[in-house]
């Protein structure tokens, strides 16, 4: 069954959902749809700036879109709000992603 129609069903109920926003931005990733799942990241962080473990995903998305300035700087400010809230697994992957692409 198609996810993408439930998770916006619940996200009518709860639209500021993080969870929710997160797991549309993955099924949008999962069919292809980089545009939508790009928003779907980008208006979660806006509301929520703490929730790291969007920032890794955003950051691959816009390196697969050729945006290597976006997706360092997403994974800085990521790595900034990991290491904030002390979520060492995100801050690690951010900076291993942040690493790969730099260097």
């Amino acid at each position: 069954m198609d996810r993408i129609p439930q998770i916006k069903q619940l996200l009518l109920a709860t639209p500021n959902d993080s969870f929710l926003k997160h797991a549309l931005a993955l099924e949008y990733i999962k069919i292809g749809d980089d545009v939508a799942a790009r928003q779907q990241f980008e208006e979660l962080l806006a509301y929520e700036p703490t929730y790291v473990g969007s920032y890794y995903h955003l950051g691959k998305l816009l390196e697969r879109a050729g945006d290597n300035a976006g997706a360092i700087s997403v994974y800085e400010k990521g790595m900034s709000m990991a290491k904030a809230a002390n979520e060492r697994h995100a801050y690690n992957e951010l900076q291993s992603a942040y690493e790969e692409l730099v260097y």
